[in-house]
């Protein structure tokens, strides 16, 4: 998630939902999707990486020890910006995003060219679908948010049997990728450093990820994850200056390794 600001702005849409209130935003040729003062998803018809959390979650997917992923499960497809980034990044992966909001998934098809990425779009509660599922993934990218009182807020978090059944969904040498927020205050503050525990206990490596911008970690836990140069040869994929400068400047460093005796 990101903020983007402009004295330009035009609001497309509004709608309020069960789950989120939202609105699409159009400012500067880009296209968002606001929530609760945060950004859900943005789209530029020339620039696909942002400067922010989506950068690094498309990123995290990339360090998967084996190489760049098959297949990729997004759980929280919002308006699709990491869907378009590893269409651009990894042309050939497929590609499944579920989300709960079916107004949510409209809102992209009609206003961010949801429909031209060549996805698997499934309207579902993400904890129901994998408790049904038996399909295997080599990179699945938790970013459930959704509307709370003056903030985005989870309504689960990614740990303890939630963190395990994400587990079981993957393939052999998969990864989990996960979105945190950093912000010092609130529930944010109190969830990050369980979930990074969590993901110590559960994973023989963890990686965190920092876009350039914004106030989010991406945890990438696997059997084993590379390091951020694993990153620089997907630059050359990107044809726009702008859209490499900000996948460069996204870094990653160790958070754990389990020995090995």
């Amino acid at each position: 998630m990101g903020v983007f600001f402009s004295f330009d702005e035009q609001i497309l849409e509004a709608v309020a939902t069960d789950y989120n209130t939202i609105a699409v935003v159009a400012a500067r040729g880009r296209i968002s999707m606001d929530v609760e003062g945060a950004t859900f998803a943005t789209w530029h018809p020339r620039y696909v990486m942002t400067g922010y959390s989506w950068d690094a979650l498309a990123a995290g997917c990339l360090l998967r020890a084996a190489g760049p992923p098959a297949s990729v499960l997004l759980l929280g497809l919002a308006g699709g910006t990491v869907a378009r980034q590893l269409r651009a990044l990894v042309p050939e992966a497929a590609i499944t995003g579920v989300d709960i909001d079916a107004a949510v998934v409209d809102l992209a098809r009609r206003h961010m060219g949801l429909d031209q990425l060549g996805i698997e779009v499934i309207v579902a509660d993400a904890d129901r679908f994998l408790a049904e599922t038996d399909r295997r993934f080599d990179a699945i990218v938790e970013d459930l948010f959704l509307s709370g009182p003056g903030d985005v807020m989870r309504a689960h978090s990614p740990e303890g049997e939630r963190l395990a059944r994400i587990q079981e969904r993957l393939t052999p040498g998969g990864v989990v990728v996960v979105n945190l927020i950093t912000d010092p205050d609130g529930p944010h503050f109190i969830l990050r450093p369980k979930v990074r525990r969590a993901f110590a206990a559960a994973f023989p490596t963890v990686r965190v990820v920092r876009p350039p911008l914004g106030f989010n970690e991406i945890l990438v836990g696997g059997d084993g994850c590379r390091t951020g140069i694993a990153l620089r040869p997907f630059a050359d994929r990107l044809t726009e200056p702008r859209d490499r400068m900000f996948l460069g400047g996204v870094r990653v460093r160790l958070l754990r390794r389990r020995k090995t005796v």
